[in-house]
């Protein structure tokens, strides 16, 4: 008898990895798991999918001659028609597949590769049609997100061959999705990028002038057969492992029986890989590779260029060893964006500012003890919206902040937020989750990376600026150049209510209460608990612990003309609440804010518009 087992279950997701174990394989993520159960209910043959990848087949010492995988195999088809399905299996089992229509993509010691379909040959096609005459070499890179090393990868390669492929992983196992790295690719080395004042790393030839052919570099698609779930799957769970090693093997065969004929054969060019283990021994084992060395930042200087495949970097950049894409990642999830935007070529910069947006509106999400606000204790005020719906909210909205970045116009940022209101809203069922946010993130993403662009005021050397006087003088314009854009759009509803000063009364005031008030308050938590930092748990002398981020929030709701609270219980009452906060915030206890919070959910009262204003001071703390 056939089963789907049920892997959420705690006990049935033991018995498959105990099965399995058993037949010396281990338990992978799967969407769903088949299994022919014997009389006495246990398992002797399994077979599970993951995407279009079947994995974690076995069968039982006992019954293999039954002929039992057949039958497990030709259901999980049938339940999965038009599909072009991969499987990754023990070579024994290679004739029970071909026998179902698969063939063999590749191979190695330990395991085969097989597909039903004719993807693999419908993409060496398109590699094919994308083919040029010369020497030439590939790429293939993660860039999860693209650095300056990648660049520096790029233009040594270039300088050994006529023409270079890049092709991106496509695998959304990353932080940055595959369209966000497949977009920092392209405008890296496009025809735009030349514009950008740039630095040439100093290495052994340190002054010989950069490579400047764009058109000698085709960015091509990605595909799910170079380093992918069904081909590499623990290349994203740095596992070095002798699974990995097979699934390694298995990778490279692939791409020298398939991609690289396609291609022509081109030369194949990596970087050296001093901090990753899988990484280097995947490199290893690659044949007739060319290895460049990793770029070490300490030995970068600037020089002359304006390449689109130059280095760009300031003489103030942090000192380490290497750079590398985990050490961006690192920057950005402390909301380090100074740190994280020297390792990067400025055309990376605004994905790396759709990343903060991205972390600036989970952390208020993630933050408890809001009053009447949802967050992981709960959905306070709110009957229609809980956790799992705003996360969904912030999900949909990650593609449009790079977008809003890069916006030509205020008319353009604009016709992104209508955009992006509809996506939220077909993403949530019609709940307005993130309407306040959209408009001021997207104001800040658009100034932020317009500034970033323009001419550099004569008393700041560079953006992000790192010395306090040049960040005076960033954020006074940042705050002229906000007020700017707001005044350009239509904002409905500020003239009818002129005596209430609510977010978008101070969008059109550049935000300066958030630079001159909450900013800096904010930050003094940090310089009070230094070990920990302002978006860390901070420990008052008194109260027990409480976050900085409860804190900034009290003292956002004691100045902000909430319109959400106003909308919901009245001016009077809005009043109230901007002086219960204050009070709060004065004399803080745990017990008063748990007080406030089960009041103000009865009460209906929910602060949205201090909670997008809380957001948006994470934000820009991480950027300037």
């Amino acid at each position: 008898m056939i089963e789907q087992i049920p892997l959420s279950s705690p006990f049935f997701h033991a018995k498959v990895e105990a099965f399995l174990a058993a037949n010396g394989l281990r338990m992978e993520p799967m969407d769903g798991y088949y299994a022919s159960i014997d009389g006495d209910g246990n398992i002797v043959a399994g077979a599970g999918i993951a995407g279009d990848v079947l994995k974690c087949m076995a069968v039982s010492a006992e019954t293999r001659s039954e002929g039992l995988l057949t039958p497990l195999v030709s259901l999980l088809m049938s339940d999965h028609p038009g599909r072009c399905l991969k499987v990754f299996t023990k070579p024994e089992y290679q004739p029970v597949f071909e026998s179902l229509g698969f063939h063999l993509l590749a191979s190695a010691p330990l395991a085969v590769l097989l597909e039903n379909g004719r993807g693999l040959e419908e993409y060496c096609a398109y590699l094919r049609s994308q083919v040029v005459p010369g020497r030439c070499g590939v790429v293939v890179m993660n860039a999860n997100p693209f650095t300056l090393g990648h660049q520096y990868l790029l233009a040594s390669a270039l300088k050994q061959v006529d023409h270079l492929y890049v092709i991106p992983v496509k695998e959304d196992a990353s932080e940055f999705p595959y369209t966000e790295r497949l977009a920092m690719i392209k405008s890296a080395v496009g025809p735009t990028a030349s514009a950008r004042p740039a630095a040439m790393p100093t290495q052994a030839d340190a002054d010989k002038p950069a490579c400047d052919r764009q058109e000698a570099i085709t960015v091509l698609d990605g595909s799910s057969y170079i380093i992918s779930a069904a081909t590499f799957p623990t290349y994203f769970l740095k596992d070095l492992s002798a699974a990995a090693e097979t699934q390694m093997q298995l990778d490279l065969d692939l791409f020298r029986r398939h991609i690289a004929p396609a291609l022509g054969n081109p030369i194949r060019f990596v970087g050296s890989e001093p901090l990753d283990p899988l990484t280097a021994r995947y490199n290893a084992l690659m044949p007739a590779a060319v290895v460049i060395p990793r770029l070490e930042m300490a030995s970068s200087r600037p020089a002359a260029s304006t390449s689109a495949i130059a280095m760009q970097t300031h003489e103030d950049a942090i000192s380490t060893d290497v750079i590398s894409a985990s050490a961006v990642r690192t920057f950005l999830s402390a909301g380090r964006f100074r740190e994280a935007a020297r390792l990067c070529p400025e055309s990376s910069w605004p994905y790396l500012l759709a990343a903060l947006a991205e972390r600036a509106l989970r952390l208020e999400l993630d933050t408890p003890g809001k009053p009447g606000l949802v967050g992981p204790d709960g959905s306070g005020a709110h009957k229609d919206m809980d956790y799992d719906t705003l996360l969904s909210g912030i999900k949909t909205l990650r593609p449009f902040w790079s977008r809003m970045a890069l916006a030509e116009n205020p008319e353009a940022l604009q016709q992104l937020g209508i955009e992006a209101e509809e996506a939220m809203m077909a993403a949530t069922g019609g709940i307005n989750t993130h309407r306040g946010a959209i408009f001021c993130f997207g104001l800040a993403l658009y100034t932020v990376s317009r500034f970033s662009q323009m001419p550099h005021n004569e008393n700041i050397t560079h953006f992000p600026p790192s010395k306090k006087e040049e960040r005076k003088v960033c954020i006074e314009l940042i705050i002229n150049t906000l007020r700017k854009t707001a005044q350009s759009l239509p904002i409905e509803g500020v003239k009818k209510r002129e005596g209430i000063r609510g977010a978008r009364w101070m969008a059109l005031d550049g935000y300066r209460a958030l630079f001159e008030d909450w900013l800096p308050f904010y930050r003094s938590l940090a310089e009070e608990a230094p070990s920990e930092g302002a978006s860390a748990t901070y420990s008052a002398t008194e109260g027990g612990a409480f976050s900085a981020r409860q804190r900034l929030l009290l003292r956002i709701m004691s100045t902000l003309d909430d319109t959400c609270v106003i909308k919901r219980a009245g001016k009077e009452r809005a009043e109230e609440v901007k002086k219960e906060a204050r009070e709060l915030l004065e004399q803080f206890s745990e017990e008063k804010l748990k007080e406030m919070c089960t009041r103000y959910a009865q009460e209906g009262i929910s602060p949205g518009g201090a909670a997008d204003m809380l957001a948006l001071t994470i934000f820009i703390d991480s950027i300037i």
